[in-house]
């Protein structure tokens, strides 16, 4: 899981996993293969870094 801070403050995390889609339009846009949407603070980039931080971890072991 990664964790990312919804446009209202709020931190959750999110399965990178069902990540289908992310963009800016100027706001960070995350697309799930769910069909859910969410806005968060992080741009597409920190996004990006998070997701390849994440799988790094997850395949290091």
């Amino acid at each position: 899981m990664i964790e990312v801070t919804k446009i209202n403050g709020a931190k959750i995390l999110i399965n990178p996993d069902l990540i289908e889609l992310v963009e800016e339009t100027p706001d960070t846009v995350v697309s799930f293969t769910t069909g859910r949407k969410i806005i968060v603070k992080e741009s597409r980039q920190d996004v990006k870094n998070l997701v390849k931080s994440y799988r790094k971890d997850i395949f290091a072991d």
